[in-house]
């Protein structure tokens, strides 16, 4: 998202003075002054403190991610890890080569995660649910392990179709979770095919998202649309320079210098385990293709797209998210007519890692409110008196005080396990 990208620049800035002043120090250090005696010999006057100031920051430009992680954020929490389950490789409908995993019995969540990761970012959500829901995950285009279509770039119409293509396959009515660019990729595939939401699609829970470009719902966004031109043409210049990006972003990660920049999407709740692993997929994820898609976020509108959804919507956001402010979830709330509000206190752009018990309660509350009706196979697709799924408008938007304690085949097309 636009706002990370901004610090993540600056931290990266950062990061190589401090290296470069390493290697300066560690030289200078070492060469020391040369003076020649009255005899002819040449003598160097060397200064210890700036070999071992170099020394410590050139350790501090590869090991500081420890100290960071360690002094930023709190132990314990659910375990988290880049590990991947048992998937598959598929055909998408738009051309893109998609990383789809699918776990679980019962009712179908399709979930969509947010721009930068991958699907391992739902691995906690998915240790909680996979036992009352059958889990469909998949990598976006051009992340984790799915590729993009040949000349293709990352957008939303591409997302969207892509997302089209994986609801349809699933053979009955679903509900999609997006997080961030998930949710706004939600809301493209409303606004181009509305007639499937209350049809294919029986709920819609968007996580910290937006309904317009982005710099119009985060933190210092009246800074990114003043130097908008400045920062769409560096967006494309790390595209062009992907291999010297990708070296910067590793050289951060090493530093620390990433974790204190993706720090600030979390709140104070943030475990180590959770920034590492948001940290992790960040850098590992192509540099080019993550800017394309933020370049791409800036021309990116779908306001009301939700007016038509025929089924109940439920937004949640993090009443101190930076990234997508809150304002942003009560304005996707108040444009959808069956949308319901739940403003997270403490949460941050990240609060469904967090604050997942949160999150869980309100996801599992939500899918046990819906009338799930009978798969296609078994009987027609049936609505409700309102004409949709659900009762009639529940609109209502509640604030959380305290967090809660709380495999069938698929028909898609393989390319290859």
């Amino acid at each position: 998202m636009p706002f990370l990208s901004i610090p993540r620049v600056l931290f990266a800035l950062l990061s190589w003075l401090v290296l470069f002043a390493a290697l300066y120090l560690l030289w200078s250090g070492y060469a020391g002054t040369a003076s020649v005696t009255a005899d002819g010999d040449v003598i160097r006057d060397r200064e210890p403190w700036r070999v071992w100031t170099g020394s410590a920051l050139l350790a501090w430009s590869v090991l500081g991610r420890f100290p960071v992680v360690w002094l930023t954020t709190r132990p314990g929490g659910r375990p988290i890890r880049a590990v991947r389950g048992s998937g598959r490789t598929l055909d998408g409908a738009a051309g893109s080569t998609l990383y789809v995993e699918q776990e679980g019995e019962g009712r179908t969540l399709l979930l969509v995660h947010g721009w930068g990761l991958d699907s391992t970012i739902w691995r906690g959500l998915k240790a909680e649910l996979r036992g009352r829901f059958r889990l469909v995950t998949w990598d976006l285009p051009g992340l984790g392990l799915s590729r993009l279509p040949k000349r293709g770039r990352p957008d939303l119409d591409l997302f969207a179709e892509e997302l089209r293509g994986l609801v349809v396959s699933q053979g009955e009515p679903i509900v999609l979770i997006g997080h961030s660019i998930g949710g706004m990729t939600i809301q493209t595939l409303a606004r181009e095919h509305p007639d499937m939401f209350g049809r294919e699609i029986a709920g819609v829970i968007l996580l910290n998202t937006t309904y317009t470009d982005p710099s119009r719902t985060m933190v210092l966004g009246g800074v990114v649309r003043m130097l908008r031109p400045l920062v769409k043409a560096g967006l494309a210049l790390t595209a062009a320079l992907q291999p010297l990006a990708w070296l910067s972003a590793w050289q951060s990660y090493l530093s620390g210098s990433a974790h204190l920049a993706n720090r600030l999407g979390f709140g104070a709740e943030a475990t180590r385990d959770q920034l590492e692993h948001v940290t992790w997929l960040a850098t590992r994820n192509p540099p080019g293709v993550q800017a394309l898609g933020i370049r791409a976020m800036m021309d990116w509108d779908a306001d009301g797209a939700l007016a038509g959804a025929n089924c109940p919507v439920r937004v949640i956001g993090g009443e101190i998210d930076l990234v997508t402010r809150i304002e942003a979830s009560e304005h996707i709330a108040a444009t959808a007519p069956r949308a319901d509000l739940l403003r997270v206190p403490g949460a941050n752009h990240m609060g469904f890692l967090e604050q997942s018990d949160v999150y869980l309660s309100e996801i599992t509350r939500f899918c046990a409110s819906l009338p799930w009706p009978e798969p296609p196979s078994a009987r027609p697709f049936a609505r409700s008196a309102a004409g949709g799924w659900g009762s009639a408008d529940t609109r209502r938007t509640a604030t959380v005080s305290e967090p809660e304690g709380a495999t069938s085949p698929s028909p898609f097309r393989s390319t290859g396990d």
